[in-house]
């Protein structure tokens, strides 16, 4: 039996995200870690009452990439078996690496603030918008992107999160957005969501931001994973440091693809999947990608000891 696992990003993220493994030492150890890296007190934020701050994309990649790696060293400790491959949504592509072997943790922690830090000042607040397109085809949504492109000239809107068939996310500026929700709508989407960021990811807006993280890029040690990572900008595992790090720059202003990442597992003889931290937004897409799918959320000391029972380690 293989199995895989998946790791949340952003929009994962909510207040206690981790009170089903409260008192477990592993997990308040990951936390320490991170907090000290940042010098800021995680566990405090996440346990508190300020859900603004917690959704500040500075904050909310850190303490996801934390939690995901937590319930990770959890799962270790458990003697569980060791997933074929591992994949992450956006930053949770980060915590596979960390997972992987690949990218040591506190590098991994200290580089995705500096990555929302980039992305933040990549485009001036309230000029960025996202929004989820509900009901259209992948080349639908495309199309309405391009019109309203063409209508408001200079501006960006582009298709960015393939996250099932029927549910695309787009970015870019907030008018042009806006117009291709409208767009959306009269070519028969169920419904266009604005998203609650100020961040226009994965779209070319980003690119100034994509820059500079390569710079700071070549400064991390990067080893070859010893499980497999598919990446979200190619849907491929890479295995030499160049060919990761160029992954991970290119994942700033690219889509992610994780309808063809779930399709791609499935192709490799994949049909077990745990979902490796808080939340289950990627338990629920892989349903929706392919029905015959067994995706667990490992949200709680329980759930990870119940899947380990199910999956020990060979």
């Amino acid at each position: 039996m293989s199995i895989a696992f998946f790791f949340p990003g952003q929009g994962s993220q909510s207040l206690n995200m981790m009170s089903g493994f409260n008192d477990i030492e592993v997990v308040r150890q990951t936390f320490d870690q991170a907090s000290t890296a940042l010098n800021q007190d995680f566990w405090a934020l996440m346990n508190g009452d300020d859900a603004a701050a917690l959704n500040e994309t500075i904050n909310t990649q850190p303490l996801m990439l934390a939690a995901g790696v937590a319930v990770w060293r959890v799962y270790q400790q458990l003697h569980g078996l060791m997933p074929a491959f591992v994949a992450g949504h956006s930053l949770g592509e980060y915590t596979a690496l960390v997972a992987a072997g690949s990218l040591d943790f506190i590098d991994a922690i200290k580089l995705v603030r500096l990555r929302a830090e980039l992305m933040q000042n990549a485009v001036p607040q309230g000029e960025g918008a996202m929004a989820a397109i509900l009901g259209l085809d992948d080349q639908s949504v495309r199309q309405v992107c391009a019109q309203s492109e063409q209508e408001l000239s200079g501006s960006v809107a582009e298709a960015v999160n393939f996250n099932s068939p029927g549910q695309i996310v787009i970015a870019g500026n907030t008018e042009a957005i806006n117009r291709a929700c409208e767009l959306a709508k009269a070519a028969g989407a169920k419904r266009a969501l604005p998203l609650p960021v100020s961040v226009p990811s994965h779209c070319r807006l980003m690119k100034p931001a994509a820059e500079q993280l390569a710079h700071a890029l070549t400064q991390v040690t990067i080893k070859t994973p010893q499980i497999k990572v598919i990446h979200n900008v190619d849907v491929l595992a890479h295995s030499d440091a160049q060919s990761i790090k160029t992954a991970l720059v290119q994942q700033l202003y690219s889509p992610v693809r994780w309808t063809e990442t779930v399709e791609k597992l499935i192709a490799e003889g994949i049909s077990e999947f745990a979902e490796c931290g808080p939340g289950k937004v990627l338990t629920g897409l892989c349903k929706r990608i392919d029905k015959s799918t067994d995706c667990t959320a490992l949200t709680s000391l329980d759930s990870v000891e119940n899947f380990v029972a199910t999956h020990p380690a060979k």
